[in-house]
């Protein structure tokens, strides 16, 4: 039996890239596709464009395999209703979300314009929450009829958001916030026998190929691809999109290049004080900070 036999996902940005490597791996493991993709260019703009998925949802179709394309915005709260329920009048179920569109409008925090922020929170922040609300209230339903569907939330974080990079205030806000919301989402619907993990890629896509600079003349973006692109990613999104990975969860992993990492988030690694030292005199405060930086304890 197939990893995913009977089971129905939805990936979001499954056009290209990562997603589609996804969409399609998913796939050859037995699952029933929604191909999501808007179908724009990578900052978002361009007319919609359905032709990604429809590419997509053909090549599932050939290897025997069962899609369907769907190019509603993921930034819209009803259009992620609508997608939703598109999976569930099809197959009669749902039971994974990979949450993957994305946009990228990289500037400097003084060149970023508020429409450059916003958008791009849209899409990557208020997408996956928009995917995640709809999913986990089906999810609740149907365990309250005892109809335990094993949910999977499966997130796209980045290292923008958890190493910080320059130039990406917007884009890192937004993978942070979304590393953050999927421990969250995970506490509150494991009780559904749903679990939410978030995945942060290290991989060369059209978006990152221009940036990540090249070895030699001879290395083009499509050897770069090849090398280290999307395919290594899907594998953990394969599996933790399986019934068998039940005990994983609330996680972040960094996933690429043939290796998966475990992060964890903002933790305390350094003090000054204590609970008995009361209210801190502010200069004697940065002289304590002072020393205990200067000593190497903080």
């Amino acid at each position: 039996m197939a990893l995913l036999e009977g089971r129905v996902a939805i990936v979001t940005g499954a056009g290209r890239g990562i997603g589609r490597e996804e969409a399609l791996l998913l796939a050859k493991h037995g699952a029933k596709v929604v191909v999501n993709d808007l179908g724009g260019s990578h900052d978002g703009g361009g007319s919609a464009n359905q032709s990604p998925a429809d590419e997509v949802v053909a090549a599932i179709k050939a290897m025997g395999g069962d899609a369907i394309a769907n190019a509603d915005n993921v930034a819209d709260y009803k259009a992620a209703q609508r997608m939703i329920q598109s999976a569930i009048d099809k197959w009669g179920a749902l039971h994974v979300i990979v949450n993957n569109a994305g946009i990228l409008r990289d500037r400097m925090l003084f060149n970023m314009s508020e429409e450059d922020f916003d958008s791009v929170i849209a899409v990557h922040l208020k997408g996956t929450f928009n995917l995640c609300r709809h999913a986990a209230a089906y999810w609740r339903e149907e365990h309250k009829k005892g109809n335990v569907l094993n949910g999977r939330l499966i997130n796209t974080s980045s290292d923008s958001g958890l190493l910080c990079n320059v130039g990406q205030g917007n884009y890192g806000a937004a993978k942070a916030g979304i590393a953050a919301m999927t421990i969250i989402a995970d506490k509150e619907l494991s009780r559904y026998g749903v679990t939410a993990n978030a995945i942060a890629p290290s991989a060369i896509t059209r978006l990152t190929v221009d940036a990540m600079g090249r070895g030699s003349v001879e290395d083009t973006p499509q050897a770069m691809i090849d090398r280290a692109g999307p395919a290594h990613v899907a594998p953990l999104v394969v599996w933790l999109a399986s019934v068998k990975a039940g005990n994983v969860h609330g996680e972040v992993f960094r996933v690429g290049n043939g290796r998966v990492n475990l992060f964890q988030g903002w933790q305390a690694v350094r003090q000054v004080g204590d609970f008995k030292h009361g209210v801190w005199d502010p200069e004697e405060l940065g002289a304590a900070m002072a020393a205990g930086l200067s000593a190497g304890i903080f």
